[in-house]
């Protein structure tokens, strides 16, 4: 579905290199904390940007050259943009069904109704929670092969985030075919929904793993000073220190619930690997 082959980006002051794919079938999502480079890799996907070196395809087709039939199997959601906000509800399902030759006006309308958002209020005059769900429902709307979705689920609350989650899984549901490629900065949307996730940290890709092994096989260790001096470390991924002694990240929890029983042990989130992973001292 997906194929990042060396990807480079270069700017003055930044530069992304990354290789990745994302195979039919697979919600996939991109963590790592601001100015990482998750969203210049979603504009390079879509063909927004050009790469300074590498490659990365589409439906087995360049990004950069993606012409309109293709298009009309991408769903996008960017934080950053959407219809003119001048436009309201109605407007833009006008223009949604000359613009997707499988858009699901029923379907659009019928979410928006149950959202409560208004069909002939502004955009402008939105809440940044209803614009959200307008930028979802539009890239929901036309039966899309690939979703991406930059944040989609920023400034709505917890019911809305859950409704917009389901959502989304039920558009996996309906064709085994599809995927999705989702980032966020909210981590339990992200380890209730991806199969996968890559995390980026300058520009490059540190980790990529199954959800259900960081969910398994990732812990988190603290320790004193004494404890961290005779401890294992052959199964430590990264160690950072605290007042108290170390925070140590492992993918081998169960080594050391087994052998360490006095040690204290926690299951690691995606924020674990993002605060031990992008930061923190190599053991």
């Amino acid at each position: 579905m997906i194929k990042a082959k060396n990807l480079v980006k270069e700017y003055k002051d930044f530069k992304l290199d990354v290789s990745f794919e994302i195979p039919a079938g697979y919600i996939t999502g991109f963590i790592g904390k601001n100015g990482a480079g998750k969203s210049t890799t979603i504009k390079l996907l879509l063909g927004l940007i050009k790469p300074t070196g590498g490659s990365i395809e589409v439906f087995g087709i360049d990004s950069c050259k993606l012409n309109d039939d293709t298009k009309q199997n991408l769903g996008v959601t960017l934080a950053d943009s959407s219809f003119a906000n001048s436009m309201n509800v109605k407007q833009i399902n006008n223009i949604l069904k000359l613009m997707y030759k499988e858009y699901d006006e029923e379907f659009f309308m019928s979410k928006c109704k149950a959202f409560g958002l208004p069909l002939d209020k502004k955009i402008e005059d939105f809440s940044t929670g209803m614009k959200a769900k307008v930028r979802v429902l539009i890239a929901l709307s036309h039966k899309a092969k690939l979703l991406v979705m930059d944040e989609p689920t920023s400034g709505l609350d917890v019911e809305a985030r859950k409704e917009i989650l389901d959502m989304l899984r039920d558009y996996m549901t309906e064709d085994e075919e599809r995927a999705i490629i989702i980032t966020s900065h909210i981590s339990t949307d992200l380890e209730g929904l991806c199969d996968d996730v890559y995390l980026i940290d300058g520009g490059k890709i540190i980790l990529h793993e199954e959800t259900d092994v960081i969910q398994s096989s990732y812990g988190t260790l603290k320790v004193s000073d004494s404890q961290y001096e005779k401890i294992d470390k052959n199964y430590l991924i990264k160690a950072k220190k605290e007042n108290f002694g170390y925070v140590c990240l492992t993918n081998q929890k169960q080594y050391y619930l087994e052998n360490y029983p006095d040690v204290v042990i926690e299951n690691a989130s995606i924020d674990d690997l993002i605060l031990n992973l992008a930061g923190g001292n190599r053991v």
